[in-house]
């Protein structure tokens, strides 16, 4: 038997922040940690393209991208910031892309051949304005006063590699700005008249670009721009998200290849200082800077416990711990949407769309600054009962988590799996009790070592503890044959012995064949075998050759999960 401690697992995780305020701001208490509230809508959609957010009138537009058919109608769900659902504005054809005005009076929506107006009171159509026909998703910016729009145009099954125009919004009607190049280009607008232009990664595009715009005259000036691949190809930009700092000095990209870059939006090179790589396994996805520019949230798309979105200090030199999420199953989503990240223009809520692993289901997550939250641990190792665990019997797995900070409200409950030789098993919960004990219930079905992994993935109250595993080696189940045989028997009445074959463990797959010896002064030979009866019982008679003493062994050889048994009578045989 051997123990081993490994990382624990996350669920919603903050190691340094507090509410402050209705901003996010930084907590020194020692052994006390903050958590987020996080308050989770399923979305009446099933395909995704845009988030916009009115800190004025407290809404979050949440906009489809149903262009897999040219007669697909669109909808934009509308919620308020404590994730009720208020409206859903319906169109009769798909939308993409969301922008809002200046004010934050009207809400601009891309359509299949208009951009659409809607006041951000009473979300009636308020404009609309027919442009040039756009079949695989727009994206709207709105920035030095005019709305910028893009316009893919080919087929459905060409959007990777379809051209697209970048056209603004006029008094009249839209204007062609001349900007323009292959995949479906992205927009984001900035502080002081900027807008991000970038370019995902597709066939006709093998180094994609990123590029700032001037918005600030009549006429879009193109500003830095930059390639990533190096010369020999490598370290191309595959953009997912793209974003400003609240002041538009800085630029973050989420980089599904490389990460989260942030860059200088003068020339957008890379940062003096970067941010932290994100957890092993994680995709960058999304990507967005608190209004107050105090944080910046990071979006992924992770597998399992690894985190799906960070939050931490928009300052990269701030080595402030993350609020960490890892979202799991029906209930969250499995990761963050690419561009599926907004913030409230105070810094107060975040707003995170979540997916599916198939990207078919979407739900909406509003997290807010977190409250206090208390450290957790295992404490001490784990032990089992009984201390020889055979296969096929019940065993016991116990321990102990302490807890610092006030009694929970609830039971609280640890996860348990254990691992063999056929794979990880999921064992479910365990109740942790008012002192803290816990017990794990199971049944493992192999011999050999089986390890068991016990977790706390923690509450709004309580961290996470850091994994504990033990390891029990797991032995065949014992097996025993019981004899009742006469003292005495003679040579024409011969020998009748009953016995009872006893297996533990799990049952075996068809009954029991046992083999049976007789010694005597002439020599040892084999008898017919005996089949055990489903009762267990079984039955030897035995005409004997010789006088004297006679000697019967009966036996089993075992099987891969029972240890094999034997036993022997002996018996005076007279004439």
């Amino acid at each position: 038997m051997n123990t081993a401690h490994r990382p624990g697992r996350l669920a919603a995780t903050v190691l340094a922040a507090a509410l402050a305020g209705t901003g996010l701001t930084v907590a020194v208490a020692p052994a006390a940690h903050a958590a987020a509230s996080d308050v989770v809508a399923k979305l009446p959609i099933t395909t995704y393209s845009a988030m916009a957010v009115d800190s004025v009138h407290q809404r979050v537009y949440v906009a489809d991208s149903n262009t897999s058919n040219y007669n697909n109608p669109g909808n934009v769900a509308v919620y308020d910031f404590d994730g009720e659902r208020v409206t859903t504005i319906t169109t009769a054809y798909y939308v993409s892309g969301l922008a809002l005005s200046a004010d934050s009076g009207t809400l601009y929506v891309g359509g299949r051949t208009q951009i659409l107006a809607y006041d951000t009171s009473t979300h009636q159509p308020s404009g609309t304005t027919n442009v040039s026909v756009d079949i695989c998703g727009r994206s709207l910016a709105q920035s030095g006063g005019r709305l910028h729009f893009t316009t893919p145009y080919g087929t459905t099954d060409s959007c990777a590699t379809v051209p697209t125009n970048l056209d603004t919004l006029t008094d009249t009607g839209y204007a062609r700005t001349g900007w323009n190049d292959f995949g479906v280009l992205q927009l984001e607008a900035g502080a002081g008249d900027r807008m991000l232009m970038g370019q995902p990664l597709n066939a006709r595009a093998a180094n994609p670009f990123l590029t700032v715009f001037d918005a600030s005259g009549t006429t879009l000036v193109r500003n830095a721009a930059r390639r990533f691949a190096a010369a020999d190809g490598t370290g191309a930009l595959n953009l997912k998200d793209m974003a400003f700092s609240a002041d538009g000095g800085k630029v973050a990209v989420a980089d599904a290849s490389y990460g989260t870059r942030l860059l200088n939006t003068d020339d957008l090179s890379d940062a003096a200082t970067g941010y932290a790589a994100l957890p092993a396994g994680a995709s960058a996805s999304a990507v967005a800077f608190s209004g107050d520019g105090t944080y910046i949230a990071r979006g992924a798309a992770a597998s399992g416990a690894t985190p799906d979105l960070l939050v931490q200090p928009a300052d990269p030199a701030d080595a402030s711990a993350p609020l960490e999420f890892a979202f799991e199953g029906s209930l969250d989503g499995d990761r963050v949407a690419p561009r599926g990240l907004e913030w409230s223009a105070d810094g107060s809520r975040l707003f995170a769309v979540t997916t599916n692993a198939y990207g078919n289901q979407y739900w909406l997550h509003v997290i807010q600054p977190p409250a206090v939250q208390y450290d957790t641990r295992f404490a001490g190792e784990l032990t089992h009962s009984p201390s020889g665990a055979v296969a096929g019997e019940p065993l016991a797995v116990r321990g102990r988590l302490e807890l610092d900070g006030p009694a929970p409200t609830e039971p609280l409950k640890v996860t348990a799996t254990r691992q063999d030789a056929d794979g990880t098993h999921d064992l479910g919960t365990a109740t942790v009790k008012s002192d803290g004990t816990f017990t794990v219930l199971d049944e493992p079905d192999l011999v050999g070592d089986a390890t068991y992994t016990v977790s706390f993935l923690g509450d709004l109250t309580h961290r996470p503890a850091t994994d504990l595993t033990h390891t029990v080696t797991v032995g065949k189940a014992p097996t025993s044959i019981a004899l009742t045989a006469p003292a005495e028997a003679s040579l024409s009445g011969g020998v009748h012995i009953t016995g009872t074959f006893t297996a533990q463990g799990r049952a075996l797959p068809e009954r029991a064949v046992l083999k049976v010896e007789r010694s005597d002064r002439l020599g040892t030979g084999t008898l017919s075998s005996v089949t055990v009866a489903a009762d267990g019982t079984f039955t030897i008679d035995d005409l004997p050759r010789t006088r004297r003493e006679t000697t019967y062994t009966v036996s089993w050889p075992g099987d891969d999960l029972h240890q094999p048994s034997s036993a022997a009578a002996t018996v005076y045989v007279t004439r």
